[in-house]
């Protein structure tokens, strides 16, 4: 069954949503009332320029609000999140554990010379008196 088609007004509100952002919130950033939030939400057709705006505020591009599907985002979140089997592998470019020894050499290393410095100091207060 094919997911009914969202007018502009109510895809503005999925997207606010999914941003985890309240009217209140976007309303501040665009310098309106949380009321002309929800009549644009409430609209079919939105003006282009207002449309910037609310793409601007809501970190998405106007195009982007407009070509939304809300199957595609459940599908990209199911792919992505629920374990390690993403479309999209990431992978290190070093071993972490090869990093970890060179932090710890770095430590020692920067131990012995605390150690070496503070043998100096006793033998320099040794020496004065």
């Amino acid at each position: 069954m094919a997911e009914p088609k969202l007018n502009l007004g109510r895809k503005i509100s999925k997207i606010r949503e999914l941003r985890g952002m309240k009217q209140e919130a976007l309303a501040t950033l665009l310098g309106v009332s949380q009321q002309a939030i929800s009549k644009i939400e409430q609209s079919d057709e939105v003006e282009d320029l207002a449309l910037e705006k609310i793409a601007q505020a809501l970190g998405v591009t106007a195009e982007g609000i407009k070509n939304f599907n809300e199957e595609a985002v459940f599908n990209i979140i199911g792919n992505n999140y629920h374990d390690n089997s993403s479309s999209v592998q990431y992978q290190c470019t070093f071993n972490p554990i090869d990093k970890l020894i060179e932090v710890y050499e770095e430590n020692k290393k920067l131990y012995e010379q605390l150690l070496q410095s503070e043998r100096e100091k006793i033998e320099i207060l040794k020496n004065s008196k």
